[in-house]
Formats: structure tokens, sequence, C-alpha cells
């Protein structure tokens, strides 16, 4: 219980400071990072991928954004899902990184395949079936001096509750690093990362304006994503752990990874960060090989389509569809072959 506590507490310090960062980034280029949008299919499904890899749901919601507006295809969109992995992809950086990077190298390729046979084989259906805009809809970018000199000492004098609470919190992230009470107990590649890390979030929640504070580090990255990556990931460590040391279920997985394998594709379906974490932690231990999280990561996409059921339900049910039958088409072959 306390081992899968303190696990639970470094992923979601680790996945809150990425978090932050990417938040910092995008408002510092104002998004110029996520518009640079191409006319060609293949450079559609690069972009889309690209978006759609990047850790958290920003790169995915942006895709869903260009589609409706006939930005990117539908099949840009497919792909974009099957290389995502949402939030969980922070997780799978700080628990097994060299993995990870294979894994989403993997995903990459598929999504670029699957996308391109998307459109040769749907396009006319897309182009009837769902509704789009008739253009895009572009708003002033958001300016934000984030490192406004003149104000820094002033705004720790009307010091707020968000900026106490996060600084504390983040001083006392680095803090557990340092003194090996949070990750790694010695002081290799990983502990490095968190401690530097730590340390560049400090610096962020330390400095920047008031606004930036409050509307992108405070309401969505704390309250809307924090608890929520904490909770599934302190659940999913103790039901990993009650699998693995009480109720031997290796050898049965081990003997049923097909079973395993359909299980994955079909919770993969949940528009939600969290069921995937599941198997991202037993392939984290040992217990499940690595054509299960595979098959799970082609089908789930953490929140990335939760705008698609606003914009189109149709839509929704077709993406999800295409990447369940990629996902059990490519687990079952992968598993097959011995490949992973």
């Amino acid at each position: 219980m306390i081992g899968s506590f303190n696990t639970a507490l470094m992923i979601t310090g680790f996945v809150m400071l990425m978090m932050l960062v990417i938040e910092y980034i995008n408002v510092i280029t104002k998004g110029s990072w996520q518009n640079s949008l191409a006319k060609q299919k293949w450079s559609q499904y690069l972009l889309a991928v690209i978006l759609g890899a990047t850790p958290g749901c920003m790169g995915a919601f942006a895709v869903v954004a260009m589609f409706s507006h006939r930005v990117v295809s539908f099949g840009a969109l497919v792909a974009a899902m099957i290389a995502t992995s949402g939030d969980e992809a922070f997780v799978m950086l700080a628990l097994f990184p060299q993995k990870a990077l294979l894994l989403m190298s993997i995903l990459a390729f598929i999504a670029i395949l699957v996308g391109w046979l998307t459109d040769f084989t749907l396009t006319k259906l897309v182009k009837t079936k769902f509704k789009a805009c008739n253009q895009l809809e572009i708003h002033e970018p958001e300016f934000c001096d984030c490192f406004p000199k003149d104000k820094i000492v002033m705004q720790w004098r009307q010091l707020s509750l968000a900026r106490g609470v996060l600084s504390a919190a983040l001083l006392l992230f680095a803090l557990g690093i340092i003194f090996t009470l949070i990750g790694p107990q010695i002081w290799d590649w990983k502990r490095i990362t968190l401690l530097i890390a730590g340390l560049v979030g400090l610096f962020i929640v330390t400095t920047v304006p008031e606004h930036f504070l409050q509307e992108h580090l405070w309401k969505h990255v704390v309250l809307k994503h924090v608890p929520s990556i904490f909770l599934w990931t302190f659940g999913a460590l103790l039901v990993a752990n009650i699998i693995t040391n009480h109720l031997n279920l290796e050898q049965f997985i081990q003997a049923n990874t097909l079973f395993v394998i359909l299980i994955a594709c079909f919770l993969g379906i949940i528009p939600e960060s969290g069921p995937h974490l599941i198997f991202v932690t037993l392939y984290a231990q040992g217990t499940v090989p690595m054509v299960v999280l595979l098959a799970s990561s082609i089908v789930q996409d953490g929140h990335g389509m939760l705008p698609m059921l606003a914009h189109s339900r149709k839509g929704f049910l077709l993406v999800k569809a295409i990447n369940l039958f990629v996902g059990l088409v490519v687990g079952v072959l992968v598993y097959f072959a011995r490949w992973l």
C-alpha cells in the first residue's frame, strides 16, 4: 500500500510537471507549434501523428478541431487517435522510457498506414455523412508575458492560494526527490530528470503572471487532471499488486494472452484516461507482454475523442470501431508472430 502510494505520487508529480511545461510552452509560442498545418495528405498524417503522440490530450484535441473544420482528413484523425496515449504517455515515460519510445514509434508507423488506408477506402462516406464547419475560425492568439520581472515581487506580496499551494507542493516534491523519499533510491538519470523537472516547474509557478497561473495551471492542470491521474494511478497500482502478489494470476495471464488482449482492446473504447493504466502497470511489472500494451494503446486515446462526441457521434463511433478492429488484428498478428 505504501509503495503503491509513493509510486503514484511520483508518477502524478511527473505528469503534472510535464503538463505545466507544455502549457507554458504552448502559451509562450501562442500555439504556433500546433498550427503548422499542411496541405498534402502524407503531411497531414505526419502532423496528426506528431500531435497525437504529444503526451497529454492537447494534441489530440487540436486534431479533432482541425478535422471538424476540414483542415485534416478523417484518416488523419484516425491516425492521431492511434498514435495518442493521452496522459498515460507521461506515465509510460516515467516507468519505462526506452520501451515507451519504442512503443510510440510502432504506434506512429501503424497510425500513418491506417490513416492512409482509411482515407483510401472511406473518403466518400465521410464527406457525405459527417458535418463540417465552412472555415476554420481563428481567434486572436493569447499573449502572455510569462516572466514579468517587474511584477514577480508584487505577486508574492499578494500571494494567492493557487501560487502558495503549487509552490509548496513542488518544493516538497523536489525535496522528496533529493532525500530519496520519492522516486528512485539511487542517483541515476531518472532521479536527476525528476529533480530537474521539479525545479523547472517550481520556476514556472513562482514567476508566471496570476492569470496564467489561475487559468492554465491551477484550473486546467491541477483541478481538472491531477486528482483523476493520482486516483487512477494509485488504483491501477493496487490492482496490479493484487494480481501479481495475492491472486497469482500471472501464469493465467501468460497462458491466456489472447483473452487479455481482447479485454484490453474493449476497455480501450472508453474515452477516459485511466483504464489503460492497468495494462501500463502490469507491463511495467512484467506481468503482461508488450503485445497487450500495444493493442490497448492502439484502441485507447485518453480524453482525446471526447470533443468528437460533441461534433459527431457517428464519427466518434466510426473512429473507435476502426481502432478497435486495428487493435485486435495487430494484437493477434503480433501474438502469433511472437514479435513482442
